[in-house]
């Protein structure tokens, strides 16, 4: 089964990722801070993370160019969900590594299409 670490504060955003991603059979693993997210996505081995930019205490931008430069995980794609939707904001996710750019609000269907795109997941 593929497996996806969704990261972002918003407890809403997390239950609606997570319950669109396993009625597609992939497995998630969800978390409300960035703090101590390089363990866990270490320990389970993600083919892809979602990841918020505006979180407390570490954001989505910094935690990404952690994970972007430590070799053991720095190959797993990046999902950058964001409220922040100026061209700017997009282009600094994208220079810090981010493989998709995606705005709140965003659709849950697409963003399914994204992640199995990305995973290359075989739809039933």
């Amino acid at each position: 089964m593929k497996k996806v670490v969704v990261i972002d504060d918003e407890p809403f955003i997390l239950m609606m990722i997570e319950d669109k991603l396993k009625k597609a059979m992939i497995d998630v693993v969800t978390l409300r801070s960035s703090v101590g997210a390089v363990d866990v996505i270490k320990r389970e081995k993600p083919g892809l993370i979602i990841l918020d930019w505006m979180m407390p205490e570490l954001s989505g931008i910094e935690l990404c160019k952690i994970l972007k430069h430590d070799p053991e995980i720095a190959e797993i794609p990046i999902f950058m969900l964001t409220a922040k939707g100026q061209d700017a904001d997009e282009q600094l996710g994208l220079r810090s590594g981010v493989t998709r750019y995606i705005t709140k609000p965003f659709s849950p269907k697409a963003l399914l299409e994204m992640v199995e795109e990305v995973m290359n997941v075989d739809k039933p």
